[in-house]
């Protein structure tokens, strides 16, 4: 398996390719301080950060937060794509605040979860945002610290203090370019240059010192674009949930999850409660013909040679082609799903149930086929590389870690790039 928490050496020059599939997460409007340029500028639109955070999910919120609540004099960032907030994979999150338990002690994972989840109760406390903490079975471990909250409503308010703070949020600006400026850099009122140049899809420009990627189901795709590291690639895997019905709904008192197989990162069917007192009842994980490919027929080709071609994915269905056959199958019939149900709730029936909302996450492969279970990081070297910081793998419990890996991300940047 890949180390828990690397940092890959890759030669990143200037990168030439364009970027057409954009990033993951979004954002809110763009407000804040912004430092004028001086001298080298390329026209009023052009506008220069020392740090730019690219993507706007929960992770890269609170990252974007941390950065300026450290470094209050820092001119800071944040570019998305979509036109809101958090409506990827973290407006796709069950909601659920995780304890720890299902991960290897000793990994990343287990230690930022717990971190994470005193820090997101605490914060949740302090901004007033509400939170809930049951079933049969052989036997069960109660998590008295595991409940829920509405993982989208906690990014909007990360974002509302980034800008409170000074910091500004780019909306709808596709990344298609990263690279060195060809001209003289430009400078601000200081006399501090901004050599990277970021270029979207409409042609406007952002310049800026240093760059933090937190692009979810792009990180891969970003990395290169920068004439970083690919490895490890993005390969999307859906998850269907079901909804019990709310005459049902009293059935459920709390979160039910199964143990989960070692061999996978995904914690299998459960229970998630959520905060407007549905039921969720899954998910799934099947994989997705396209990077945001929420519906089952969803289909890029070019996400598709991606994953054939570029991944280690034909050695990971052949090692576990029983697994992804029974994944297919639940997510084609009703019965199989609610029979794994059953055993924690015998009650429920296939005609006490809906079909519901899908996520997809971005799970991190090597060519080796293995999944990468923990949260990666890496930047690179030369011009460019050496500017860098990509956060390339922030799987679940990545909500829940926010702020614990924000706060190690803060520390990298701080070291990495010596502000």
């Amino acid at each position: 398996m890949v180390p828990a928490l690397r940092y890959l050496g890759s030669a990143c020059g200037r990168a030439h390719a364009g970027f057409p599939g954009g990033l993951s997460a979004a954002c809110s409007p763009a407000l804040g301080r912004l430092r004028p340029l001086c001298q080298g500028g390329r026209g009023a639109s052009t506008r220069a950060f020392d740090v730019v955070i690219i993507g706007g999910g929960i992770v890269g919120l609170a990252s974007a937060r941390a950065l300026i609540l450290r470094h209050p004099a820092l001119s800071i960032g944040v570019l998305e794509k979509e036109k809101d907030l958090a409506i990827h994979q973290t407006g796709h999150n069950s909601g659920v605040i995780h304890s720890g338990i299902y991960y290897k002690p000793e990994s990343l994972k287990a230690k930022l979860c717990v971190q994470g989840a005193a820090l997101i109760y605490d914060y949740c406390n302090q901004k007033g945002i509400s939170y809930k903490q049951c079933g049969k079975g052989v036997m069960a471990i109660d998590c008295p610290y595991t409940g829920i909250v509405d993982y989208r409503r906690v990014a909007l308010s990360f974002a509302q203090d980034f800008e409170e703070a000074g910091g500004s949020v780019l909306t709808s600006f596709e990344v298609k370019d990263i690279e060195m400026a060809e001209e003289s850099p430009s400078r601000n009122e200081d006399g501090m240059k901004y050599p990277i140049v970021i270029r979207n899809t409409k042609g406007e420009e952002v310049q800026c010192q240093y760059v933090v990627t937190c692009a979810g189901l792009y990180s891969d795709r970003i990395s290169e674009l920068s004439g970083c590291n690919p490895d490890p690639r993005i390969v999307p895997f859906r998850g269907d949930y079901l909804l019990l019905k709310p005459e049902k709904c009293y059935l459920v008192k709390g979160n039910i999850y199964p143990v989960p197989d070692s061999r996978f990162p995904f914690l299998g069917v459960h229970f998630t409660p959520r905060m407007d007192g549905s039921i969720w009842l899954g998910p799934n994980a099947v994989l997705a013909f396209k990077r945001e490919g929420y519906k089952p027929f969803d289909f890029s080709a070019r996400d598709i040679v991606d994953i054939i071609t570029k991944s280690g994915l034909m050695k990971l269905a052949s090692q576990n082609f029983s697994y992804g056959v029974s994944e297919m199958y639940k997510a084609c019939f009703l019965s199989a799903t609610v029979k794994h149900l059953q055993k924690f709730i015998p009650e429920i029936s296939v005609s006490d149930i809906l079909r519901g909302p899908a996520g997809v996450r971005a799970q991190a492969l090597d060519q080796d086929g293995n999944l990468v279970e923990d949260f990666v990081f890496d930047g690179g070297v030369g011009v460019i590389g050496n500017r860098i910081l990509h956060v390339r793998n922030a799987p679940s419990p990545a909500a829940t870690s926010s702020l614990a890996i924000s706060g190690m991300i803060a520390d990298e940047v701080q070291q990495r790039f010596k502000l």
